[in-house]
């Protein structure tokens, strides 16, 4: 009887040690790697101290403040719009090599792990939620709360491009396609306290929530509610202008404005004031300009355009307050 060996590969680890690189050559065979790339990360991150929250068949852990969407032995990063396997999760936010990584899940870091079935996830149909037959709350949420300019937010309802759902009553911000079919839908809770947000189930980033004009500029920002706020706080000829929310700090949706609109030629990138919206204007930057598109970067003065509109209103009640007799 012949038996089959699985192949192997060697890779060529290097570690500092007293001033000097030291070369070492790491063996892992084929079922290794595979039982490696199947650790079930909820268990991971268990055993490793992380707190997760299960939500439906997901969980769900922070890196930082940004959720990270794990299943099995894959996870998604919801704002940088990437993922991938066990490895990779390792190598990311461990800031490990492919060698420590696949030698770190197989235990000799981190002690005997569950490995998780491959997963597959069946893929549903797009679907809007169905609307209210009324949009109180939303419309309390995001002119009372949000402080959103009553005109710009008529015009968005006017374009059924924002709604109140029937169920929990979210705000709906919708995208359509260049042929007017709804293809993404992101939802966001109009309960203070409990501030839900996400998308709906197969909604398409590259037709995220945005407002198509007829100028040569495009402003880019992470959240709807964000895009709205830096409308209201710059009214002027708004409606000829084109604007995109990426519900995260991805670019497709812009690559896609700009591809369905060859007039497009001025990228203004409007994403958070903070780490992930700041490196991510870096990185759409440089893309943009090895493609040779013009682009400026423009920051909130707080963490983001809703907090400036909030805090700006704030000022002119003050001012009123002081200068009424």
């Amino acid at each position: 009887m012949i038996r089959e060996e699985l192949p192997t590969l060697r890779y060529y680890n290097r570690k500092k040690k007293r001033g000097l690189i030291m070369s070492t050559y790491i063996h892992f065979t084929k079922e290794q790697r595979e039982q490696a790339r199947q650790t079930d990360l909820a268990s991971f991150l268990v055993s490793q101290g992380e707190k997760i929250k299960r939500s439906g068949s997901e969980y769900e852990w922070l890196d930082g403040t940004q959720k990270v969407t794990i299943r099995g032995n894959l996870w998604f990063h919801q704002y940088e719009q990437k993922g991938g396997d066990a490895i990779d999760f390792i190598r990311k936010f461990y800031n490990k090599n492919y060698a420590e990584s696949v030698e770190f899940l197989l235990g000799n870091s981190c002690g005997c792990l569950i490995y998780s079935s491959p997963v597959v996830k069946e893929k549903k149909p797009f679907e809007l939620p169905k609307a209210n037959d009324n949009m109180r709350r939303m419309l309390a949420y995001l002119l009372v709360t949000r402080g959103i300019d009553k005109d710009v937010l008529y015009e968005f309802i006017r374009h059924k491009m924002i709604y109140e759902s029937e169920k929990y009553h979210n705000a709906v911000f919708v995208g359509y396609d260049n042929k007017g079919k709804a293809r993404h839908a992101h939802k966001r809770g109009t309960v203070t306290l409990n501030p839900y947000k996400g998308n709906v189930s197969s909604s398409v980033p590259e037709f995220s929530f945005y407002w198509n004009g007829t100028s040569n500029k495009i402003y880019l920002f992470e959240a709807p509610i964000d895009m709205l706020s830096f409308i209201s706080l710059h009214k002027e000829n708004w409606r000829a202008h084109t604007y995109a929310a990426s519900c995260s700090v991805s670019d497709r949706v812009l690559f896609q404005c700009l591809n369905d609109n060859p007039n497009l030629s001025k990228v203004y990138l409007c994403l958070d004031n903070d780490d992930a919206g700041q490196k991510a204007n870096s990185r759409i930057a440089e893309k943009l300009n090895q493609m040779n598109i013009q682009n400026e970067v423009l920051v909130p003065t707080h963490k983001d355009w809703n907090e400036d509109l909030l805090q700006s209103e704030e000022s002119e009640v003050k001012c009123q307050q002081v200068l009424s007799p």
